[in-house]
């Protein structure tokens, strides 16, 4: 019998996680229909997880009479003894199709954040049916406080510290997006006969229903927050998953074929997935993550998995006016929908004037104007192009236009947090990279007081520079990153000494307050710092909290 490391399915932020595995004995079989899984008095505890198909749990009673307990689908797990009431009730399992199971008996967890994993109800499952986990983080047990104690008590162990990743001797480990699949650990690991996969992929293999998945350097979760609601707006079942919204495989069991999964998948999601959803959204691409990612190639390799693995009959949806899109649309097998505000592709969504138009096999038909979108910004009225790519077809026209009338955005997405004598301050925390923050910039007709700055992902500054001359007042920087975003805007074209005026402060709280006391009656100030915020902060969100307290 062999061993595995199994997740606990927890889709957490990319700061917060480094690795997430349950480790254990595993074995996989199909079985026919009717096939018996587990015979009634085995008497050996282990965890079946279903892959594909559906189980019937049989009672055995004491006259040999044969009756369903319940039936088990995909992704919810079975074992081979079930208790009630104190004893043992003997069971057969049995497929009540042509099923495909995974088989558990120990288990061992890795995760740079632990406290919301423990939510997850796969782990509690496991732990309650006897798994034995055991939870790796980097952090000390001083750091974890109670958290540990809660783990411990819900039966994992804890293997805590800096080597919290040496050993990993399982056949089958789950990676979280914050960790790259070639550390040493891993590599060592597969060397010795481990398959390295994550959350997500096991989820494409298990998912019942329909997939859409969003993708991009900017501008993804509110393109996927814009697909999510039209179609629920439509009437459609919608479950989301990926960087938003809740992790999907312990929800896998609950979904109907003609429901919708909607996704958004970042480049450490997509790194080593080897399927595709059945509908692909690329917003754009530009230089980011480059911490992570050794050059830019292999950023772009990571996000062209999204649409790599499609079929005939599939769709991806590409930004034409971005150049590595554009160039990735020639590469689909699927068909292809383009979007543009610059010119009007043969099948996809333009803008003509201020009219926003989807043309579908040589049709064209006019959705709405720019006028209808309540959020600003013309990066916005990309992002409402995608979607409607995405989803045509799938919601009326109507449902569209009064949608873009009322959504009010996501937070930290260029958010008005309030107007506090005469200033408004906007919240766009999410802006972790140049381009981003150029797309806020550019949504404001006047010139603005930019908060900038914040941990160095290794990516050029140059292309900022000229925006802010030309779109900022006062630049207040703060965070690693500070001089090098001053030296881009100071060797700008068109930059005068104090044009704009800059100021380096530190720390963030310091910085914002700055902006406060120079702001005037109808500036604009606003935080959207180019940069990810992991040199102060847990995250972005945490960021933009902090900015609107």
């Amino acid at each position: 019998m062999k061993k595995i490391a199994s997740p606990l399915f927890q889709d957490l932020s990319e700061a917060e996680l480094d690795t997430l595995a349950v480790a254990g004995h595993l074995r996989t079989r199909q079985f026919a229909k009717h096939e018996v899984i587990f015979h009634a008095g085995s008497c050996v505890r282990e965890i079946g997880i279903v892959l594909r198909g559906s189980v019937h749990i049989e009672n055995l009673d004491l006259w040999g009479t044969k009756s369903i307990l319940s039936s088990v689908g995909a992704g919810q797990a079975f074992a081979e003894t079930y208790a009630f009431c104190g004893e043992a009730l003997m069971v057969d399992a049995v497929a009540a199709e042509h099923c495909e199971i995974l088989f558990l008996h120990t288990a061992a967890l890795t995760d740079a954040r632990i406290e919301p994993a423990l939510q997850d109800k796969l782990l509690r499952r496991l732990l309650a049916e006897g798994i034995a986990v055991t939870a790796c983080d980097r952090s000390s047990r001083e750091k974890l406080g109670p958290l540990a104690d809660e783990l411990e008590a819900a039966g994992a162990t804890l293997h805590l510290g800096e080597g919290y990743l040496d050993g990993l001797t399982q056949d089958v480990i789950f990676r979280t997006p914050g960790l790259r699949p070639d550390v040493p650990q891993l590599l060592a690991a597969q060397r010795q006969g481990s398959t390295l996969t994550s959350e997500m992929e096991v989820f494409f293999q298990v998912c019942p229903c329909h997939m859409i998945a969003v993708t991009g350097s900017d501008g993804k979760t509110t393109t996927t927050t814009i697909i999510v609601e039209l179609l629920k707006a439509a009437g459609r079942t919608v479950h989301v998953g990926g960087n938003i919204g809740q992790p999907l495989l312990c929800q896998a069991d609950d979904m109907e074929p003609e429901d919708w999964a909607v996704l958004e998948l970042s480049s450490f999601q997509l790194m080593t997935m080897d399927r595709s959803p059945h509908i692909a959204v690329v917003t754009n691409l530009a230089p980011n993550h480059l911490d992570v990612h050794k050059d830019m190639a292999e950023y772009v390799a990571a996000k062209e998995n999204i649409f790599r693995y499609q079929r005939p009959g599939d769709i991806a949806v590409f930004n034409q006016d971005n150049d590595i899109t554009r160039q990735q649309a020639e590469r689909a097998v699927g068909t292809v929908r383009l979007f543009s505000r610059r010119s009007e592709p043969e099948e996809g969504v333009f803008l003509r004037g201020e009219d926003i138009l989807c043309r579908h096999n040589g049709q064209e038909h006019r959705i709405m104007t720019t006028a209808d979108i309540r959020l600003p910004g013309v990066h916005n009225v990309e992002n409402y192009m995608a979607a409607i790519a995405a989803v045509e077809g799938l919601v009326p026209d109507g449902i569209i236009r009064d949608f873009a009338r009322t959504f009010n955005g996501v937070e930290h997405r260029i958010e008005l947090v309030r107007t506090y004598h005469g200033v408004r301050y906007y919240n766009d925390s999410i802006a972790s990279s140049p381009s981003r923050t150029i797309a806020g910039l550019r949504s404001f007709p006047e010139q603005v007081i930019l908060i900038a700055g914040g941990y160095d992902k290794h990516i050029p500054f140059d292309v900022l520079g000229p925006e802010i001359v030309e779109h900022v007042k006062l630049l207040v920087l703060c965070g690693a990153t500070a001089g090098k975003i001053r030296a881009a805007v100071e060797q700008a074209p068109g930059y005068r000494l104090d044009h704009p005026e800059i100021l380096e402060v530190t720390p963030f709280q310091r910085a914002v307050e700055a902006a406060r006391d120079r702001a005037q009656p109808g500036d604009v100030v606003t935080l959207s710092p180019a940069c990810a915020a992991f040199d102060q902060f847990k995250n972005f969100m945490e960021r933009g909290k902090t900015f609107k307290a």
